[in-house]
């Protein structure tokens, strides 16, 4: 099958703005130029690789050619800064999935030293679906919970992040006045992340609660942690971002880890390389790795 590259290019900014107009402005090219350029690949390929929803999805088919459209996008980039010599021409972009927790206490630091030659295209995603990300092509690494490697990637473990169920201690006297029973827990309001969230409700089923207490959904990380610090509720409050003295523990033994994974193309790719070192290396320091 002979791919033409520029009809790559096209499914690959039709899927990341949307729409064929965004794919247009993007490419510096007309809509119907991208539109031909879609017609020309699928009669190439024999399959329909859109779906012309808005915005654009990309079909089973279209999800592989999405992969390698961006595979090929990375390793030109790569060729061309080589080329043009160390440090020149535009910085690799390189979009990557990484779940709210890590990306607002560790990744960022690690990613820090790397932005003046790289340009991070980041997916906020729950660490237990940012790997469907690489599998539809969007990203070309995830920080997962998925220990299996997507097809085509390699697996990496990084560590766990602990959470611990935590409140303020006046919520806890309210609330717990006879201790943190199942009873209790069944009736005090919880901070969850958002309805895919399944740390607190882990924690309930543990401590064998079966009815669903009132819940504040609060979708995003620091913003979570202040909701159980203003008293909103209780809350699985990461190890990293347990802000000192001012939250009670509510079960020394109820703290969940959450093993994460760096999964990644298998690219010889020198700026995916640094970025994978960096990250393992901050997650050395960072997470517990036993």
């Amino acid at each position: 099958m002979d791919l033409d590259l520029a009809q790559l290019r096209a499914l690959e900014a039709t899927v990341a703005a949307g729409s064929l107009d965004g794919a247009a402005r993007a490419l510096h090219v007309t809509p119907s130029a991208v539109s031909q350029r879609l017609r020309a690949l699928e009669a190439a390929t024999g399959r329909v690789l859109l779906v012309r929803s808005r915005p654009v999805q990309a079909t089973a088919s279209g999800q592989v050619l999405l992969r390698l459209a961006r595979q090929v996008a990375l390793l030109t980039a790569d060729a061309t800064r080589e080329l043009t010599g160390d440090g020149a021409g535009a910085p690799v972009t390189l979009p990557i999935a990484v779940n709210a927790d890590s990306l607002a206490t560790w990744v960022l630091p690690a990613l820090a030293p790397l932005a003046g030659e790289l340009a991070f295209e980041l997916h906020r995603e729950d660490q237990e679906h940012t790997a469907a990300l690489l599998r539809d092509g969007r990203v070309l690494a995830a920080v997962t919970t998925d220990a299996d490697p997507v097809p085509g990637c390699t697996v990496t473990r990084l560590g766990g992040m602990r959470y611990r169920p935590m409140a303020t201690a006046a919520f806890a006297t309210r609330w717990f006045p006879g201790g943190v029973t199942p009873a209790a827990l069944a009736r005090a309001p919880v901070v969850v992340f958002d309805r895919r969230d399944d740390l607190q409700h882990r924690h309930l089923r543990d401590r064998g609660v079966t009815t669903a207490p009132p819940a504040h959904h609060v979708p995003a990380s620091a913003e979570l942690v202040t909701a159980v610090r203003l008293g909103l509720g209780w809350g699985m409050v990461p190890a990293l971002q347990e802000p000192a003295g001012e939250l009670v523990d509510l079960d020394p033994d109820g703290a969940v880890d959450v093993v994460l994974y760096w999964q990644q193309w298998r690219l010889r790719s020198p700026g995916l390389d640094r970025v994978a070192a960096a990250l393992l290396a901050a997650a050395r320091r960072e997470l517990d790795l036993a």
